[in-house]
């Protein structure tokens, strides 16, 4: 095939994929014009598979479909019971020939999820740490399918981090089940040993044609070589926010307010007089937490401000991010005269409750896009308490727990709860800190049938304990 058939072929598969991502029905917005694979670069316990799991959670919450492709999962399911490290030596030819065919295999699986599954960007997380290896990916994912190729090299030579990563992660992996964690660590400080003899950074001069970034010690410095486009600007943008840090998200409601017992949603009330009890029973949780370097941050409406009025010995910032989101013309109306003066916008929203936007008002999707600036904040903060509302809530809770788009609508977040998360290797502990004061319950559950209100919406709402104390995942 000539060259100028293959750009035919490749503008082609361009336009075919821009065709079947704009006649999807009740999709989120299309941001992606042509595929995208995300192929990580770097030797073992460098926290490639953290930055995969979080990048693909991040371009999941604002609309682009993501999957991460894992070459030790390929790996794993390719070969018996793993023994030890002689597995990755370069000498060993029949090792080398099985990790051969399972990143063909994977890689694959990349261009078929992402022409024929409807995907956007695959996170392709292997090692990729040799040039042969890169100008392979580089000629099927770019030269053959047409797709775009950015590389991300997580570099780091601090030996704190490295051995973290180690501990926290690798010696628990199913490689080492039937070995105790010393014997683990030292197998693994061997496996790496075995990468780094053949180990090539990515490289301006050797690579000039490739697209990559480089992040050393977990964002300490990033160097960004030819990024291309929307999409990639965005990753970079992304991941030179993102830190390890331990740290600690507190995130609630502001106290009951008023027209929360009368059922209203929006609104700018003050707190009801249990509203006033949560905030001082929330300043004395938070104080004798005892929370280092903590940050509180809130909306510009009352009843958040109104909350957090005991604290006063953290810096308070307000966000007009945070605010509620906004119901246009059903602003401070309750869901039974929702139903009755608009009974076809009631039930539209029940269809699709995520994209669903109130007349002259905003949708869970504007929401999200509006809280991105808060998330990129949240990944450079260390400890903060957010008080906010109930969607608001919903949506930066999604993110920090992987939820979609149908399910994000629906998440509980009940008044007068504190919802501690704690950033752990892979994802997000979760625990649910009721303060144990009445508050009226607003959540409404998605209905079996559209536009069908249940009976405790039709009158004013009655004022319940939240007994759920806590809960992990």
């Amino acid at each position: 095939m000539n060259s100028t058939q293959n750009e035919f072929d490749i503008v082609d598969k361009r336009s075919q994929f821009a065709r079947k991502a704009s006649v999807r029905i009740g999709e989120r917005a299309n941001y992606v014009n042509s595929p995208h694979v995300i192929a990580m670069v770097g030797l073992p316990a460098r926290g490639k598979t953290y930055i995969s799991k979080k990048l693909s959670r991040y371009l999941n919450w604002i609309g682009i479909n993501t999957r991460v492709f894992n070459l030790g999962e390929y790996r794993r399911h390719a070969t018996t019971d793993y023994q030890n490290h002689d597995f990755f030596r370069a000498d060993n030819a029949e090792a080398m020939a099985i990790r051969a065919q399972c990143a063909e295999e994977a890689l694959e699986d990349v261009c078929n999820w992402l022409e024929n599954g409807g995907g956007e960007v695959a996170v392709f997380d292997a090692t990729n740490s040799t040039l042969e290896r890169r100008e392979k990916i580089q000629d099927i994912i770019v030269n053959k399918m047409g797709f775009k190729l950015f590389f991300v090299e997580s570099v780091c030579d601090d030996p704190t981090i490295i051995e973290q990563n180690i501990m926290e992660v690798k010696v628990s992996s199913p490689d080492y089940k039937n070995m105790n964690k010393d014997a683990a660590l030292r197998d693994f400080l061997q496996r790496i040993r075995h990468y780094e003899e053949k180990y090539q950074p990515l490289d301006e001069k050797l690579e000039v044609n490739k697209s990559f970034m480089k992040i050393y010690n977990t964002g300490e410095k990033v160097l960004v070589h030819k990024h291309e486009g929307h999409v990639q600007a965005r990753i970079v943008y992304y991941l030179m926010n993102i830190h390890i840090t331990p740290r600690t998200i507190y995130l609630t409601r502001h106290g009951e307010s008023e027209q929360n017992l009368e059922g209203r949603i929006g609104g700018d009330s003050s707190l009801s007089s249990r509203g006033q009890q949560y905030a001082k029973a929330l300043a004395k949780y938070i104080e004798e937490q005892k929370i280092d370097g903590l940050r509180i941050w809130t909306s510009w409406l009352k009843r958040t401000i109104q909350t957090v009025s005991e604290l006063r010995r953290a810096p308070q910032e307000r966000w007009k991010a945070l605010n509620e989101i906004d119901a246009g013309v059903c602003e401070e109306m309750t869901y039974s005269e929702i139903k009755d003066q608009y009974p076809e916008e009631f039930a539209a929203r029940d269809l699709n409750k995520f994209a669903y936007r109130y007349p002259r008002g905003e949708s869970y999707e504007d929401l999200v896009a509006r809280l991105e600036p808060v998330i990129m904040e949240l990944e450079r903060q260390g400890n903060v308490l957010v008080v906010s509302h109930q969607a608001v809530l919903r949506c930066l809770l999604a993110y920090f727990l992987d939820k979609t788009a149908d399910e994000l609508p629906y998440l509980r977040v009940p008044l007068h709860t504190i919802i501690k998360l704690t950033p752990v290797a892979y994802g997000c502990r979760v625990e649910h800190i009721s303060l144990n004061i009445e508050a009226v319950d607003t959540h409404r559950s998605k209905p079996k049938v559209p536009g069908f209100l249940e009976d405790k919406f039709k009158a004013p709402l009655k004022p319940t304990f939240n007994v759920m104390k806590w809960y992990a995942s």
